[in-house]
């Protein structure tokens, strides 16, 4: 039946006003953005790139892109993302100016953009299961791609350590030598050769490209907990990447991997030491160290001379990771997301200097993470200075494991409380809380471009997340069982994953 006259009015009317609230609207929107702002582009450092600019208040994130480029003179476009105190830009400056306490939204004073370089190229988000590997017989405890990403390399609860190729995703070899579980595998940043350890106190030392057994390092008295290779840049000319072990004798142990000798021996923890980090600081003096256990300190080393640099005391319980802003460089060695040949040990030590001094700039210096037993975390700059930069809490139960981004500007923390949470890589400030786990997160690994995160855990699901977002990108079900381990390679095609059900996953885009 047709409308009757009054009906037909009241709603003419309501279009007319719903019409008139819109223009309204759109009215007072192009008149705030109407207006000028007075900008200064500063790095994260805080230093200035060129001079005060005023630009109008509705400048977009791609605008601010093109004038910073400009402003650096960069040969071509770059990407950057933009803060305006501490809010991202995401879409225009007025958006953000809008979010701004009442006190600050003056266009009268300069509005400082801090601007932080991301990676040019894109790593596309894992969204499927390519390979399950079956071959171990117990529980998959650590796994680790080689820094040129032929392969990969699994310890496991069956004191095996297999060699998987990546072109094929097939078993190539198996590693048999160990008497009990492995719990690390580490790469030598070259690709050459691969360390393993665990309960049964003894560290082997395998060639990579064939699986054949090159040494056996017999010295620790107790289960060997981590193992990490000195970076490739402190090395010295015609030389090769000196080993560090550490362990629960309460001893960290250096060696010589090629002839297969301890040249030190760290004592002075009181308790196992649970974790060791090689920092490429200091490079003539081959580095430095830090170990840090269930004694609560972190102690820094001078690995040439086997002293004791200073202690890094502010956990009140066992330290469970560590973790440096220049880790993923240092693993990497001379590689990068592009395939490079090179043609000796030279060459690649060379690009190993170059990689590392690059991202050094862009991090603002080496900083290391530690994170506890006592629910929290500590930044520190260690050969600065003994007081740690920032103290962060949050958590709500043991810290498993922290890890920063690639390029040093975030760090995220996994816990037992179920949820990953992410933190400003050079202040320690809280960002957000990643939630959708079930169970305990036990690992993470970043994607090379540092735009992914990716989780492992308890609950027997591994999460894939993406960091500009803040979203879950990808909810990858498919273990039987508890998911321990988790790597990403270094050119950001496949995350593999290892846990109790025996089986390691690939994940691919």
């Amino acid at each position: 039946s047709r409308p009757n006259k009054r009906r037909r009015v009241a709603e003419k009317q309501k279009a007319e006003e719903s019409f008139a609230a819109a223009a309204r609207e759109a009215a007072a929107a192009t008149m705030a953005i109407d207006g000028q702002a007075l900008i200064q582009f500063v790095d994260p450092d805080g230093n200035r790139a060129g001079d005060e600019l005023d630009i109008p208040l509705g400048s977009s994130k791609e605008q601010l892109t093109t004038l910073l480029n400009q402003l650096l003179e960069n040969k071509e476009e770059l990407p950057y993302s933009f803060h305006l105190e501490e809010t991202e830009i995401v879409s225009s400056l007025a958006s953000t100016f809008g979010k701004l306490a009442d006190a600050k939204k003056s266009t009268e004073r300069v509005l400082q953009i801090t601007y932080y370089p991301l990676s040019v190229f894109r790593v596309r988000p894992i969204t499927r299961c390519t390979s399950s590997l079956n071959g171990h017989t117990e529980a998959v405890l650590c796994v680790a791609f080689s820094p040129d990403c032929h392969q990969l390399a699994s310890g496991s609860g069956d004191s095996t350590v297999r060699l998987w190729d990546l072109g094929t995703e097939l078993p190539k070899h198996t590693c048999q030598g160990h008497q009990g579980w492995v719990l690390t595998v580490a790469w030598s940043p070259d690709g050459s050769r691969l360390a393993s350890a665990g309960m049964d106190k003894i560290v082997m030392v395998w060639v990579g490209r064939t699986g054949k057994l090159l040494c056996a390092l017999k010295g620790h008295s107790q289960a060997v907990t981590a193992a990490c290779w000195q970076p490739l840049h402190a090395v010295e000319a015609n030389g090769f990447p000196k080993l560090a072990t550490s362990s629960k004798d309460m001893s960290v142990r250096i060696w010589d991997a090629m002839v297969g000798t301890c040249l030190r021996t760290l004592t002075s923890h009181s308790a196992p030491v649970m974790q060791v980090r090689w920092s490429g600081e200091r490079v003539n003096e081959g580095g430095a160290l830090y170990t840090a256990g269930r004694d609560c300190v972190i102690k820094v080393w001078n690995p040439t001379e086997g002293t004791m640099l200073s202690e890094l005391k502010g956990h009140g319980h066992w330290i469970n990771t560590l973790a440096l802003n220049t880790d993923y460089v240092i693993k990497s060695g001379p590689y990068s997301h592009e395939t490079e040949k090179f043609e000796d040990f030279e060459a690649k030590r060379k690009a190993a200097i170059e990689r590392y001094n690059e991202v050094l700039k862009v991090a603002g210096g080496e900083r290391l993470l530690s994170g506890s037993d006592d629910f929290t975390l500590f930044l520190w700059k260690p050969l600065e200075k003994r007081a740690p930069l920032c103290r962060m809490t949050g958590h709500q139960k043991v810290v498993s494991q922290v890890a920063f981004s690639p390029d040093g500007r975030w760090f995220a923390s996994a816990s037992f409380d179920k949820s990953i949470r992410l933190w400003d890589g050079r202040t320690g400030r809280y960002v957000h809380a990643f939630r959708g786990h079930v169970g305990d997160v036990y690992q993470l690994a970043w994607s090379a471009d540092s735009r992914m995160l990716v989780s492992a855990s308890k609950d027997s699901t591994v999460k894939c997340w993406d960091i500009n977002s803040r979203k879950l990108q990808e909810d990858l079900p498919g273990h039987a069982d508890e998911v321990y381990a988790a790597d990403w390679s270094l050119n950001g095609g496949r995350v593999a994953t290892g846990g109790k059900d025996r089986v390691l996953k690939i994940w691919r885009h």
